[in-house]
C-alpha cells in the first residue's frame, strides 16, 4: 500500500491499548508509538484531550482519520489490511461470528466482569446488557471449546481482544480460570507478537514508574 500514511498509536503499557499494539504487530505494518505515562496523569492533559475527550487510550491516528474505543480500532485496522487475514470480509459467513465476538465484549463481558468485581448486581434483567455473569462466561467456554480460536482453526483479531483480555482478568482473579479459557490464553500469548509487546510494555512501564520515583 504505497503511500498510505503511517499509523500512530496513542498508547500506555498494560492497558486496553496493549492489544491494539499486538495487532499492529500481526499485521505487521509500520506505526508510530505516541507513549502516555498515565502514572503521571499525561492522558488527562488538554493534549491527549483533544485526541479523546474521554481520557481512554487506545486511540489511533491514520491521516486524517482519528479512531477511538478498543472494538472499533481493532475493525478498522483488520478491514483495512485485509492481507493479513486478520478479519473474514462482508461476504464471508464467518463474518457474522467474528463481528458478534467484537461486540459481545464490550457490550456483555466487561460489564459483567466489572460488576462482579465491583460486587454490584447486574440490574433487572429486561434492563441489563448482558444478562447475568455466569450466562457471559458460559457462552465464552462454549465458544472457545471446539477451539482452537473463536473462528475454529482461523485465527483473527477477535482472538487478539479476547485472548489479552481473559489473560488479564484471569490473572487478577475476576474471571475463575477454566482449562478451556487457560488453553486460549496460553495459545495466544505464545504468538510472536504478543512476546514481543509483552517485553516491550514492560520496559515502558518500568521507565514510567521509574520517573515517579
Amino acid at each position: 500500500m504505497a503511500n498510505m500514511p503511517e499509523i500512530e498509536l496513542f498508547h500506555a503499557p498494560n492497558t486496553r491499548s496493549t492489544g491494539v499494539r499486538v495487532l499492529l504487530e500481526e499485521l505487521g505494518v509500520p506505526y508510530g508509538l505516541r507513549t502516555l505515562n498515565m502514572r503521571a496523569g499525561e492522558h488527562l492533559g488538554d493534549a491527549y484531550r483533544a485526541v479523546n475527550p474521554m481520557a481512554k487510550v487506545p486511540a489511533i491516528r491514520h491521516g486524517d482519520v482519528l479512531v477511538t474505543e478498543q472494538a472499533a480500532i481493532y475493525l478498522y485496522l483488520a478491514d483495512l489490511f485485509p492481507a493479513s487475514n486478520l478479519a473474514p470480509a462482508v461476504t464471508e459467513p464467518a463474518r457474522a461470528t467474528y463481528l458478534r465476538w467484537m461486540v459481545f465484549y464490550g457490550s456483555c463481558f466487561e460489564p459483567a466482569v466489572i460488576d462482579r468485581h465491583l460486587k454490584r448486581e447486574p440490574g433487572p434483567r429486561a434492563m441489563s446488557a448482558y444478562a447475568d455473569y455466569d450466562s457471559v462466561i458460559a457462552r465464552v467456554v462454549e465458544a472457545l471449546t471446539p477451539g482452537p480460536y473463536l473462528l475454529g482453526e482461523r485465527f483473527s483479531a477477535a482472538d487478539i481482544l479476547w485472548g489479552g483480555a481473559l489473560g488479564w482478568t484471569m490473572g487478577f482473579g475476576i474471571v475463575a480460570p477454566d482449562p478451556v479459557l487457560t488453553a486460549y490464553v496460553e495459545r495466544i500469548r505464545a504468538r510472536p507478537a504478543f512476546r514481543t509487546v509483552a517485553t516491550a510494555d514492560a520496559d515502558l512501564a518500568a521507565a514510567h514508574a521509574a520517573t515517579q520515583v
